[in-house]
């Protein structure tokens, strides 16, 4: 993971988003991109001219901000990326093409104001990038470290996928990874699944020499379990699996992934589930 994506669209969270996403340049050695997507729509010959002068002193508005990052961070590299089109589908793109080991991007969380589209698309982005999305609500309180990573699992096929990719990253930072076995069924059937995928993910951190603690939690919903345990427990990232069509979860994917990006308070690293149409 030599690459970092921040998508940026010259609000106060997309600046968050930017520190934040230091911490891991720092820790990773990673180059930093600032990516602007203009979504801007097509106008007359008067608003185009003027539209044109807001992109170029957005353009420059975005080389000043490298700059001055890039003098208060030497150790770390800095460049940007402009795009234009819709805004998820660019972010996307830019991201495949620079081979990005992660995406961040900001959100104003259940409060939401339009005037930004990072807020709006945050949601989209996690949805249809091709690498895990980290996303930071702007309260957040930005450390230096990540010591505690919380993993919940659920009955899904997908729930462990998120298991290497956040192995790695524990390791990177030298953080102990909280598995969280979600029971929110009596059904048996269920609550075995979970059960098994437990031990299929002990047995992976074990063997990876991973630092991990193990409990279980009953709560009628699933949301709102996992964000008191992770307050609870001072919890730093909370890694999801996100929506995919061909997915066959029905506990953290959809609407479940959706409420946890915008009421977390912490950050919520999303990660795409595979393709099991291919397999």
């Amino acid at each position: 993971m030599k690459t970092l994506v921040v998508a940026f669209d010259f609000s106060k969270n997309a600046i968050h988003a930017l520190d934040y996403a230091l911490v891991y340049a720092k820790k990773l050695e990673a180059k930093v991109y600032l990516v602007w997507v203009d979504n801007s729509l097509p106008a007359d010959s008067l608003i185009h001219t003027i539209d044109e002068e807001l992109r170029i002193e957005k353009k420059n508005y975005l080389k000043n901000i490298i700059i001055d990052y890039a003098s208060r961070y030497p150790e770390i590299s800095f460049d940007l990326y402009l795009g234009k089109g819709k805004i998820y589908q660019e972010i996307a793109k830019i991201a495949r093409r620079l081979k990005a080991g992660l995406i961040f991007t900001g959100t104003h969380g259940v409060t939401g104001f339009e005037e930004f589209w990072i807020g709006s698309n945050a949601y989209r982005i996690t949805t249809t990038a091709p690498c895990p999305v980290v996303t930071v609500n702007n309260n957040y309180q930005i450390t230096e470290s990540i010591s505690q990573i919380l993993l919940p699992l659920d009955s899904s096929l997908e729930t462990n996928e998120k298991l290497p990719f956040t192995a790695d990253l524990a390791q990177d930072f030298g953080a102990t990874i909280q598995l969280l076995k979600m029971y929110n069924t009596p059904l048996s059937v269920i609550r075995n699944r979970i059960d098994r995928y437990a031990k299929e993910a002990v047995s992976f951190l074990k063997d990876h020499a991973v630092n991990f603690e193990i409990e279980e939690v009953e709560a009628t919903n699933v949301v709102s379990g996992i964000l008191t345990y992770a307050q609870k427990k001072n919890i730093d990232l909370i890694a999801i699996m996100t929506e995919q069509g061909t997915t066959t979860a029905n506990r953290f994917l959809g609407p479940y992934a959706q409420q946890l990006i915008n009421n977390a308070k912490i950050p919520v690293m999303s990660l795409r589930a595979m393709d099991y149409d291919d397999e």
